[in-house]
Order: C-alpha cells, then structure tokens, then sequence
C-alpha cells in the first residue's frame, strides 16, 4: 500500500495556484490551479518559479476540497497529536486545520458576504469539533480480518483505493482528488490523498502472568445519515441508519521470548473482535418541542421494509451473520418503536439475522447491573458461534475467523449500548485470553486488577467520544463501566449530563447539524447568494421573536420590583401581579409554540417530519400551538422553517440519500 506523504510544503504563485510540494520525497508536486480549480501534477523543478513564496505553515496532509456559494477552498491539516502505536503504525489525531480559498479574489476569513461567512463557520466548527483520526501508512477504516482478507491486492494500491468508504469520513471532500487520480491515472496523487475516520482510538501495554500484550479499541463512526441525536434517526431509502458506529477490540500478544526492544509488530498472536451498533432501521423521529422527552413519531412507509432489508443484509454481506439486541423499554414511550421494529423484522425472517430482546431499565432497575449477565446468557451459543478473528505469526493462515456481530441498540445507540457493549467484550475476551493459555479455565478479566482496570477506561472513553458525537455530553452510566459499580455520584454526574444534552440538542444542534450535511455532502450550497439569504436571516413571525425578549423584561421587571421601596406589604401588590402575569403569557406561548424555538437545522430542514401526517404513530403534537395540536394550522405553523427550499427541493424525511454526492 502506498503511504501518505507525512509533510507538505506550500508554495504559492502570484494568485495561479497552489502547489505542494512533499518533505524529503523526489514525487511530483501537486498544484491546484486558482483560475480554473483544475487539479495537476507537475515536477516541482517545473512547477516552482523563483517568484513562488514558500509558506510558513506547517502542513501534514490534504483533507480534501470544499465548494461553497462564492468559492472553493482547500482544506488543511495543519497539527497533529500521536495517539499511540498500532502494530509498528502511528496513529494520529487531527487537531489544527487551515482552510485556503481558491478564488484569489476571496479571504477565508473575511468573508464578503454573511451567507459566505456562515458557511465557513460551519465548516470549521465541525473540523474542530470532531475526533478525526488518521495513519499514513495503515488502513484505520478497516477491521483486521478484512485486511487480511485483502492483502495481496492491497500491495500495489493507494491508501484511499483500499479504505472502507462508509468509515471514509472525508470522502465527499477528497472527491475531487480521487476523480483526478482516476481520470488521469495519476498513481502519484494517491499519496495526497489522506483519509480521516471519526471516532476513537486508543491502545495500552497489558501484562499478565509473563505475557506482554497490548490492548487496544477502536471506533469508527459511518459517514452516511451522520448527524446528532435528534435530527438523524432511524433508516434512510438507501439502508444506512443514523450513528452506525463499529468497535473493534484488539489484543496483541509479543512473542515471550522478546519482551522488549522488539520491533513493534513482532506480536505472535493478534486477535480482533468487532461489534456494531446503529439507530432501529425503521422510519422515526423524535420531534423537538422544548419538553424534556420529545414527541415520538413513526412513519410507516411502504419502503420501510425495504429499507430495513437493504440494511440487515448490507451488514450480513459484510460482517456475516447479525444477533440484533434491543435494548428499548418494553413499556411507556419506547414501546412504540420496539413493536414496529419487532413487526417488521418479523415480516423480513431473514435467516442470517437474529432478534433478541432485553428490557435494559426494567431488568437493572434499583442498580442492578449484575444482571447484564442474563442478555449474555441468551446469546452465549450466538457469541462463540460467531467467534473472533485470531492470526498467529507462526501460520499463514488465521486460526479463528470471526463469522458474525452482535448489533446493539438502545433510543439513542449510547448509554445502555455502551454498558451492554462493553459487558460483550469483557466475555469475549475472557474466552480469548483463556483459549491462549493466558489465564486458566475459570478465572477473567477481573482477577486481574490493573488489566481490568485499563480495560474499564478505554471502553467508557470509548463510549464517551461516540456521545460526545452524537449526543453532545460523556455517556450516562459511565461510571459502571469504569468501575464496575453503580453510585450515586454516577446518578448526579448523569443528571448533569442529561441538562447539557437537552441544552445542546434544543439550542445547538441544529447548527451542528448543518455542519455535518455540509461536509459530508448531504447539502451542496447554492451559488445565487440571494436565494440562501435564509440560511443566515431569521424569518419567523414578530411575536414569535419577540417573546422571548418579553419574558425577559418581565423577569427583569420582578427582580427589580424586589428592590423598591414600600410603604406596606400590598403597596406593590399589582405591579407583581401585572409582571408575573406577562412572565406567564410568554412563557406560555413560548412552550405552545415550542418547535418555533428549537434550533432546526436549516440546510435540510426536517419539516416533513416536524408536520407528518400520514400513517403511523405520534405520541403528541406538542409545540404547535394551540390549534396546531388539533392539525388545524399544521402547514401554516412553522412555514419558516422551509424558507428559501424551492419546491422541486427534497425536504428531508428519512431520506437525504438523493442529495448526496460521492
């Protein structure tokens, strides 16, 4: 496989173009022509003039380029953090980016138009404020078996020819460079070419009983119907699910007779396991109206069970056969989405794929947790079944294969699946280090306190980047899975975790949102800056607006009645009453009017969803306002959410597969 060029130097000329040209490597420099956007390669003997300048920036790889309304830009990596060492491989973490505009005539940072500037925005706060992980010289996208699987092809390929491209999570931005390494049957370009994974790494020296080994974990967060907790749900037509996330757990045994000082990837056994988690691949939403617990919706479509086919079926083509744990409440709010899940599933029978069912919070109520063990019990006979991956330097061929995957969910694909994700690992790699002779028959991961311990803390820091993604806070119940106990500092932790999540998600995400369309492709910006005037202007009704600011000068109006003077317990009596009165009105309309307050996004607006009538399930129709609880105003209500989508625009409902450019 050919490796990433590792630094860059930037030279530009006059306002031509870009060139790149790589750090201690005789290659072709990369120039991008700033007139045209054309992409080339050229010696650098030719393409750089003694009137080029060099730039100071220190640069580490190419993340793609990105169109917006006034210009493309080119983004950079400019720093970088080493993560740890996989296998004789750094791994890195992204953490300083540049972005550089193609059109001479624009700055990237002093936007000539607000539309301009907004998206920008977008674009950098999702740089920075993503996990992206990346190697220039290992595939990170894929599993260990299926790189093995693919060896003797991978050889003479680039780093991006070989990735997995639902984990390539800059692939919409790196499409202009890959289209010119095809087009051109430039091998060389290839090497530019640095893919980016979202989701977390991390590795650590273990030792028990005289065997050093290594224990790693690694997320990876799929690229397709990405976004944040409430606005990407269920399935879209094309059967990717909202956060599909794959771990793999690794454990590397070194060879005992050179425990140190031994090149980094003399291990004598390296041993994968992998699971999966992703949102109920069924058409739903939870709609947001300022309430703590969303309004439910279902929407049974016709093209639900094919969706949900494609889906299972891409996973079983992939990972083999698939154990489905649901882990929703059999009871109350949840109950909804666990039956049409178990009513379609039923209507598939699909025969590679099996369902099981665990009531999380019913059965681990009261800080039960030891009760995990009752889901593992009913999938023991699938989990040895399905195996792991296991390869022995000693053999050319694996020992073990692993020949399916557990798929968890709970509502979310967070705290619930976490704790029952990480319970799976533990009893897989119980059976792993047994059948190594590491440990003997009986005795676990827990015997062993400072193994277990490093263990504990890789799968909550695991769980805490995916909800850090998705839902915008560290994982609930995360101190069970750091310390095997349930406490009630934990609960406090949770329910502070809990107030950030419904700050963010209500206030933020829709922003947040707007940035993971936009990078990933899901929304490609216009470039008649009137028509996405939207997009930075706030169009909903006068009072709409204004009832916050009324709310606040009540407020404000009552705390300062507090400091007046009073010549008897009544003489302020009406002036209280007037000011708590109006704090009631708005606060009032605020909460009737609830969806109008929410942070939507505003690239794809879920308006379809928002306003679905047709066959289905909704727990209510909050936040509407008065009559809109009544269906009567639906349509009208909230129309300025769809503002500037023209009506030949698809409004996302489930579906964003169609705007998608790859």
């Amino acid at each position: 496989m050919h490796p990433i060029f590792q630094r860059l130097h930037l030279y530009t000329e006059s306002n031509d173009s870009y060139i790149f040209l790589p750090d201690g490597v005789d290659a072709p420099a990369l120039m991008i022509h700033r007139s045209s956007g054309e992409v080339a390669l050229q010696h650098w003997k030719e393409s750089i003039s003694s009137a080029a300048r060099r730039s100071g920036r220190n640069i580490y790889g190419i993340l793609g380029i990105i169109s917006l309304t006034l210009s493309d830009y080119v983004i950079l990596l400019t720093g970088r953090e080493l993560q740890g060492r996989l296998m004789g491989h750094d791994i890195y973490r992204a953490t300083k980016f540049d972005i550089l505009p193609i059109n001479p005539n624009i700055s990237a940072y002093n936007s000539p138009h607000p539309v301009e500037a907004h998206l920008l925005a977008l674009v950098r706060s999702h740089l920075e404020g993503g996990n992206f992980l990346f190697s220039y010289d290992w595939d990170l996208t894929r599993r260990l078996q299926t790189q093995w699987e693919t060896r003797d092809t991978d050889t003479v390929k680039a780093l991006y020819e070989v990735v997995d491209d639902k984990f390539f999570w800059n692939k919409f931005l790196q499409s202009r460079l890959i289209e010119a390494a095809i087009l051109k049957q430039k091998k060389d370009l290839g090497s530019y070419i640095l893919p980016l994974v979202y989701g977390t790494f991390d590795i650590r020296p273990a030792f028990i009983n005289g065997r050093h080994m290594q224990l790693g974990l690694i997320s990876r967060r799929s690229r397709y119907r990405a976004g944040t907790r409430y606005f990407r749900r269920g399935v879209d037509h094309s059967g990717h699910v909202a956060n599909f996330n794959e771990s793999e757990q690794l454990l590397l045994v070194e060879k005992q007779s050179s425990a140190g000082g031994q090149d980094d990837d003399a291990f004598a056994i390296k041993v994968s396991f992998v699971q999966i988690r992703g949102s109920i691949p069924i058409f739903w939403a939870e709609v947001n109206t300022l309430r703590y617990k969303p309004d439910l919706q279902i929407m049974d479509l016709q093209e639900t069970l094919d969706a949900m086919r494609m889906h299972l079926q891409e996973q079983v083509s992939k990972y083999g056969e698939q154990a489905i744990v649901n882990l929703v409440n059999q009871k109350g709010h949840e109950l909804p989405v666990k039956e049409a899940f178990e009513r379609y599933i039923s209507q598939l029978n699909l025969p590679s794929v099996k369902y099981h069912h665990f009531d999380f919070h019913r059965e681990c109520k009261n800080m039960r947790w030891d009760r995990i063990s009752i889901l593992i019990d009913q999938i023991k006979d699938e989990l040895e079944e399905q195996g792991y991956f296991q390869l022995n330097a000693s053999q050319t061929t694996p020992v073990r294969v692993q020949s399916g995957t557990v798929r968890t969910n709970c509502m979310d694909n967070l705290d619930r699946t976490n704790v029952v994700q990480a319970a799976l690992a533990k009893w897989t790699l119980n059976k792993m280090l047994q059948n190594l002779g590491i440990i003997p028959e009986g005795a676990g991961v827990d015997d062993y306190e400072p193994f277990s311990k490093d263990f504990r803390e890789i799968w909550a820091d695991h769980g805490d980047g995916i909800a850090r993604a998705y839902g915008g806070s560290d994982a609930l119940k995360s101190d069970y899975t750091r310390t095997n106990k349930r406490t009630r500092k934990g609960l406090l932790e949770d329910g502070y975790k809990s107030v950030i999540r419904y700050l963010k998600n209500n206030y933020f995400d829709g922003a947040r949102q707007d940035a993971f369309d936009l990078v990933t492709g899901s929304y490609i910006p216009r470039k008649n800056l009137v028509s996405a005037l939207y997009l930075v202007a706030d169009t909903r009704p006068l009072i709409t607006r204004s009832m916050p600011l009324v709310a606040s000068f009540a407020l404000f109006m009552i705390c300062a009645g507090l400091t007046l003077p009073r010549t008897s317990d009544y003489s302020l009596m009406y002036y209280f009453v007037l000011w708590f009165f109006i704090l009631a009105l708005s606060l009032t309309f605020i909460l009737a009017h609830g969806v109008d307050y929410v942070s939507w996004p505003r690239l794809n607006p879920p308006t379809n969803i928002i306003y679905y009538n047709g066959p289905g399930y909704r727990s209510g129709h909050h936040g509407k306002g008065v009559q809109g609880k009544f269906g009567k105003l639906n349509v009208q209500v909230g129309s300025w959410l769809a503002n500037g989508k023209g009506k030949g625009d698809e409004i996302e409902m489930g579906v964003l597969s169609k705007k998608r450019v790859d």
